[in-house]
């Protein structure tokens, strides 16, 4: 492989960017089952407050997670740009609202770096890594580990299979 060819191929991995607030967070592709529109969930009594409720989704009930209000971030009202981030959990659909999906985007594998120590400390398993990409700084979520075991408890109770 000649020089030229060797730098045009770089290990890419594709992700699905969505804001929270002025944030551009980033999660593999591969765990986002659908991405609807926000519409109005059904609240249910005995719930985390992080639950929103309830929606149903082409005959499935799927619990909807405020992102922001999970992982701690000022929560504020939503707008047309809003969308529900549908990832599967443990066997379960569960929804995740965003303020926005703004792009499915490669990243190079190389860009990707463990998050600082600090960071990593007070996110637990969910925080992946950080990406610079064109200027541009990236957080790199796993969704799947934004819910601990006994939070998937609650549900798989509330809601279930």
């Amino acid at each position: 492989m000649s020089t030229s060819e060797q730098e045009f191929h770089v290990e890419q991995a594709q992700f699905v960017v969505f804001r929270l607030g002025q944030t551009e967070f980033a999660v593999p592709i591969h765990q986002v089952w659908r991405i609807v529109p926000l519409v109005e969930s059904t609240r249910v009594p005995h719930t985390p407050p992080f639950i929103e409720g309830v929606i149903n989704l082409h005959g499935n009930i799927v619990p909807v997670i405020d992102l922001k209000k999970r992982l701690g971030l000022p929560v504020g009202e939503y707008n047309e740009e809003a969308r529900i981030v549908v990832v599967d959990v443990q066997g379960h659909q569960v929804g995740m609202i965003v303020d926005a999906v703004t792009e499915i985007l490669w990243l190079p594998v190389d860009a990707i770096e463990p998050p600082p120590a600090m960071i990593a400390e007070i996110s637990g398993v969910y925080l992946t890594g950080v990406a610079v990409h064109n200027e541009r700084l990236f957080i790199i979520l796993d969704l799947t580990r934004v819910l601990s075991t006994e939070e998937m408890q609650e549900i798989n109770q509330a809601f279930p299979a």
